[in-house]
């Protein structure tokens, strides 16, 4: 007997898998802000935010939710997060936010206000002075994420900076803005976005 979601057609599971992180964002943000926490959506959704707002076509999807929050409220967050329907867990070094069943890809991870993500990074993650709430939730300001993409520097980081570059949010006045390490990360890629 097949279930569900093997009945599904292909075009409908895609569809619900964007709307699962849709839906778990929204989720997040409305219980973090009833608990009185602080925060602001990180990585990919808070790139699609940004690009949403000059060109909807080039928006990508993502399979996670990250949320920027100061470790002092992480005991508050674990609460409102929990009222939610949510498990905390810590592993690999990630503290993270998972539904019942949930797997660490689909997970909301936590990103810790003004602490490096890793040791070796360059630049620690911004703090929540450096959020833009022009949408229904907050998310981290286009600059602050850009050094944040340029910090961490992945393959898929430097997929969303070239995409910043492609609908005209970052442009050649943009690496003075960085420290040297991170504005010459950048100019490479404005240089040859395709290298």
């Amino acid at each position: 007997m097949s279930t569900a979601w093997e009945r599904l057609s292909t075009a409908d599971r895609m569809v619900l898998a964007v709307e699962k992180v849709r839906e778990r964002l929204l989720k997040t943000t409305a219980a973090l802000t009833a608990g009185g926490v602080r925060h602001a959506i990180a990585g990919g959704n808070a790139v699609a935010a940004h690009v949403a707002r000059v060109e909807p076509a080039a928006v990508r999807n993502t399979q996670d939710v990250d949320v920027l929050l100061d470790r002092d409220d992480l005991s508050a967050a674990e609460a409102a997060m929990t009222a939610a329907g949510f498990e905390f867990r810590h592993a690999g070094g990630v503290s993270f936010f998972r539904e019942p069943g949930g797997k660490f890809r689909d997970a909301v991870h936590l990103v810790f206000a003004g602490e490096k993500v890793r040791d070796e990074y360059v630049a620690a993650a911004p703090g929540l002075d450096e959020v833009d709430t022009r949408d229904a939730f907050p998310v981290v300001s286009l600059e602050a994420l850009v050094r944040m993409k340029l910090t961490s520097f992945r393959d898929k980081d430097r997929t969303h900076l070239r995409d910043f570059i492609d609908v005209g949010l970052i442009d050649a006045s943009w690496p003075g803005r960085f420290v040297a390490d991170l504005g010459d990360r950048l100019q490479a890629l404005l240089d040859d976005p395709d290298g």
